[in-house]
């Protein structure tokens, strides 16, 4: 199995950790992944962190599809593959309408329907087997509606980029999974619990039926883990709640929230409701606290370094299995990098 760091978001300041990042380069961590949300862009970062390392590659998560072209994302992707020697990964996403239309000021649109054509367009340009032409629902090359001038025409990529770029995609609900399956190399769910592939078995068989042939040698599920190490357990856990009472209980409306619906299909429904229910009341702390520890522990790794180790067990029988490509880790603690190195690399 690989691993990987999140380790690349700007929030009111940049707070990259290039330390921890190294130090996972020479533990043979294998990526590195950046954030955005409505300040600082993935983009920047994966290239500062680029130029800074070696070996480990980095990947965007996400980078907001709404936000470019798919022909820009391309272009910054082949750009950032070459000047690495092949360490960049395409990490896409659809973000949601709050920052789309609020900060991006453009329609949110289909989010599965535009992955597909995003990641179909950005693999054309890839290939250079031809000028690239596409005609799709959300996007047009050349363009020809309303206010074109007429004179546009397909175009092949100047630049020659001889390096694979592997694309994933960021999904959890049954449809955008079964289209990250079908036009991507991987995706990475917020959470998973190893032991529950089958939530995610059906949208993915679903995926590469409609892809051909494809098989899970050709594309790997890499959700994102956190992993706090210390004495305490539920001082471990404090903050793992308050994030995942955030997604459960706040993001989305009570009859439209993908991440409720998840908790439920891992086998939380009744917690699932009480915690958006007490969420949508204004009782954040409430929320937090009625996070079942049980579901803290299917999905990360928390505590001393022997129940980790102990823990890891899981992970090793989901990489064996081919349902975990990689983990990727939401921690920068020197000492747990390593313990997770020595135990899965």
């Amino acid at each position: 199995m690989k691993l990987g760091i999140l380790g690349g978001g700007i929030g009111a300041r940049v707070n990259i950790n290039l330390e921890a990042i190294r130090h996972a380069e020479s533990l043979g961590y294998d990526s590195v992944w950046t954030a955005e949300a409505w300040g600082g862009d993935a983009v920047t970062p994966a290239a500062w962190i680029l130029a800074q390392t070696e070996k480990i590659k980095v990947g965007t998560a996400i980078m907001q599809m709404p936000a470019r072209t798919p022909a820009m994302a391309a272009m910054t992707a082949m750009s950032l593959a070459e000047l690495s020697g092949g360490r960049f990964i395409v990490g896409l996403g659809a973000s949601g309408p709050q920052v789309i239309e609020g900060w991006h000021g453009v329609p949110y649109g289909k989010p599965i329907t535009r992955l597909k054509e995003y990641v179909q367009i950005m693999k054309q340009i890839f290939a250079r087997e031809a000028p690239a032409t596409y005609d799709g629902e959300i996007y047009q090359l050349p363009y020809t509606g309303e206010g074109a001038s007429g004179f546009a025409k397909p175009l092949k990529s100047i630049l020659h980029c001889e390096e694979d770029i592997p694309i994933f995609a960021a999904n959890i609900t049954p449809n955008g999974v079964a289209a990250a399956a079908e036009v991507c190399d991987g995706f990475f769910p917020i959470w998973m619990d190893p032991e529950k592939y089958s939530v995610f078995q059906g949208p993915i068989e679903k995926g590469f039926a409609a892809a051909g042939d494809k098989d899970l040698t050709q594309f790997e599920v890499s959700p994102f883990v956190t992993v706090v190490m210390g004495d305490d357990v539920e001082k471990c856990m404090m903050p793992i709640r308050a994030n995942m009472a955030l997604y459960i209980g706040g993001m989305g409306a009570r009859d439209k929230n993908f991440y409720n619906n998840y908790a439920k299909a891992l086998g939380f429904e009744d917690a699932a409701v009480e915690i958006q229910d007490l969420f949508l009341s204004g009782k954040k702390d409430e929320a937090a606290a009625a996070v079942p520890a049980e579901l803290i522990d299917a999905c990360h790794l928390v505590g001393p370094a022997e129940r980790i180790r102990e823990r890891l067990a899981r992970w090793k029988q989901a990489g064996t299995q081919g349902h975990v490509a990689s983990m990727l880790l939401g921690c920068q603690q020197p000492e747990a990098l390593e313990l997770i190195a020595g135990e899965m690399l």
